[in-house]
């Protein structure tokens, strides 16, 4: 067995994916798994190209290059979701997780912005919870952009908090909110 195999399968014995045929990472039975859902499903090289189109499509800045996709693909510290319908990208989330800590860090979501609306970021965000629970995190954190109402009530229906604010966060100077959720 190669090395790419082998982790393969090291995933797949934890319910996880990151083989070209996507896993689902829910549950057949649990109560958002549907006949319409996208499929959420670790990123793969082949994913490269749509994940750089959704970014530069979803953010005017802060975009990750293809160079940091790549790296980021390959990184044991990050995970890649893509949600996965009709054979295309929808959305995307990006996950980063610290050796010898238990808090992960949403990087970012994205939808396709035909598709948003309609669930598939609350897909995505559950989605990575559940993969931070199964890495033993205890809390997950992210920032918004403080002028980016609809992300906000996102997170905030989730059950995340406010823990502060930061000035100047964002490449064009925009403020941001960091909000952190205990993982039961």
């Amino acid at each position: 067995m190669n090395a790419p195999e082998e982790k393969a399968c090291r995933l797949r014995a934890q319910g996880l994916t990151c083989a070209a045929v996507a896993v689902p990472l829910r549950k057949p039975s649990e109560p958002s798994a549907t006949r319409a859902s996208p499929l959420v499903r670790r990123a793969v090289p082949a994913d490269l190209a749509a994940l750089v189109e959704l970014e530069n499509a979803s953010f005017s800045g802060d975009r990750l290059s293809l160079r940091q996709w790549r790296h980021h693909l390959d990184n044991p510290g990050a995970w890649i979701l893509v949600a996965a319908q009709d054979g295309h990208a929808a959305g995307a989330a990006v996950v980063f997780f610290r050796s010898g800590s238990r808090v992960a860090r949403l990087y970012s979501i994205a939808v396709a912005a035909s598709l948003r609306g309609r669930g598939l970021g609350a897909e995505l965000l559950e989605s990575v919870e559940r993969i931070a629970r199964r890495r033993h995190c205890d809390r997950l954190r992210l920032e918004v952009r403080a002028d980016n109402p609809q992300a906000q009530r996102l997170y905030e229906r989730h059950g995340y908090q406010r823990i502060a604010h930061i000035e100047g966060y964002y490449e064009d100077g925009a403020d941001a909110w960091r909000y952190e959720k205990r993982l039961a």
